[in-house]
């Protein structure tokens, strides 16, 4: 005879209906044990007079459920983690494996897959915390050791050091966190992601890849925001070479990157605000806890290995990102300015650079001599030494600030292309007319010196004469 099993609630109702029958006990009173009706009560009697114990048995026991999976897509499920989404999370796995595979199933399918080959999410690290912290808390109130009670009271954070959790803003616009995370995003090689982040509604509002930490980064996350959104109140970043530069030797102009981009800020009326504590922007950090998680699995599945190419899935990638996880954008008032036109926009996102003209009438930049032009393309030609402003466009185009006037820069060939002598063509002698901006942008050279002289880190330079 084979053993029969039972678990705690067949057990229960065996012993009743045993000893119900054993003893020719009262029926209504097992029914009340059980929590049954008395008819069920004589099914059960029934039962055990003609199977004895196993009747007690579930009659599904042992049955796979209609609505299983089968070990066919448990195994193909487990390859497809292991071969082609690996180091995803499990919530962006089951995403991709219905919009990739067609198979949809919930976290806690993938998660009892996974975890019966010993395979664990990235993030199951927070156990361990979660361990440690009740360790802790058990030691706290079993322990009278002075020793452990006083290093038990040195995890209690001082005041100055606290970072507690804050609202978020009320407006969208209100502030945009700005940061950028060094990771394997694509290829073989570490790249820098660039995010602007709105602290009201968690929407990315710009985003760029490039190869370093740049102010080129970070004009064209600006850039981004100006086309797409509009001017916004405030930018809240970390205390970065690019926003902050606080060094005793401090470089020169154009290298000084916070310099350059707080003046763009300042034509635009927007505030930036800096700090040197992670937690302060936590919003952008936890940004990219989720993107270092799910974007790098993305831009593998759509084979990106370029910069510019990663910078063109970025479009797309953020209004599908923006869906899923940014609140309702338009459930929350925007106090963004109107956007600028994309001429002032050109403008203003530019460099401003310290040059003198030399004897040869040109100025040097970057390696290249350029020669003034004016509106109508003719050169303008000033004395050696005389100052001059050089203003990099966000196009690249250069121009240059002397005496309150705006040039144009033309770079000069290291060879000319067509000789006077031997190429007798009609287009040699023709001037091509310069589209110069005007003197409505805060680009003169004075007034560039006087924002310089209002930050901290130049209080002690001299402005150059």
């Amino acid at each position: 005879m084979r053993k029969v099993k039972l678990t705690m609630n067949e057990e229960k109702r065996y012993e009743v209906i045993k000893k119900l029958v054993d003893t020719n006990g009262n029926k209504k009173n097992a029914a009340l044990k059980i929590g049954c009706t008395e008819r069920h009560i004589n099914r059960m009697i029934a039962g055990y007079k003609r199977d004895g114990k196993s009747f007690f048995i579930h009659g599904n026991r042992g049955r796979t459920p209609a609505h299983a999976l089968s070990k066919e897509t448990k195994q193909t499920v487990l390859d497809l983690y292991r071969s082609k989404y690996f180091d995803t999370n499990f919530t962006h796995c089951i995403e991709l494996l219905e919009k990739y595979e067609g198979i949809s199933i919930s976290v806690s399918t993938l998660n009892s897959i996974l975890e019966k080959e010993y395979i664990l999410s990235p993030k199951a690290t927070r156990s361990k915390k979660r361990k440690t912290k009740l360790k802790l808390k058990h030691l706290k109130t079993q322990t009278k050791s002075k020793k452990i009670l006083a290093e038990l009271q040195s995890n209690i954070v001082a005041i100055e050091d606290a970072h507690s959790r804050r609202p978020r803003c009320a407006y969208f616009g209100e502030m945009l966190q700005m940061d950028a995370s060094i990771h394997l995003w694509f290829g073989d090689t570490k790249t820098q992601l660039h995010i602007a982040v709105d602290d009201a509604t968690g929407t990315i509002v710009g985003a760029y890849f490039d190869e370093q930490e740049t102010l080129k980064g970070y004009y064209n996350v600006f850039h981004q925001v100006l086309t797409e959104y509009g001017i916004p109140y405030l930018f809240f970043t970390d205390n970065r070479t690019v926003f902050e530069y606080k060094q005793k030797n401090a470089p020169s102009i154009e290298e000084d990157t916070y310099t350059q981009f707080a003046y763009a800020c300042k034509q635009l009326g927007v505030e930036i605000k800096t700090s040197s504590i992670p937690q302060a922007k936590g919003r952008v950090e936890r940004l990219f806890q989720t993107l270092q998680s799910r974007l790098p699995v993305e831009l593998r599945l759509a084979g990106i290995n370029t910069l510019s190419e990663a910078n063109a899935f970025l479009n797309s990638y953020i209004k599908e990102y923006n869906a899923k996880f940014a609140l309702e954008t338009n459930l929350i008032k925007s106090v963004f300015e109107k956007q600028p036109v994309l001429e002032e926009i050109n403008l203003v996102l530019s460099v401003l650079t310290e040059r003198k003209i030399d004897n040869g009438h040109c100025l040097k930049f970057k390696n290249k001599y350029f020669k003034t032009l004016d509106k109508n393309g003719h050169q303008v030609h000033f004395y050696k030494g005389t100052k001059a402003m050089v203003i990099e466009a966000f196009d690249g185009n250069k121009y240059c600030c002397i005496d309150e006037s705006i040039y144009a820069l033309e770079a000069i060939p290291s060879h000319e292309k067509i000789s006077k002598n031997f190429d007798l063509t009609l287009s040699q002698n023709r001037t091509i007319k310069r589209k110069i901006p005007g003197m409505h942008h805060p680009w003169r050279r004075q007034e560039f010196w006087r924002f310089v002289k209002m930050q901290e880190h130049h209080w002690n330079d001299e402005v150059p004469a």
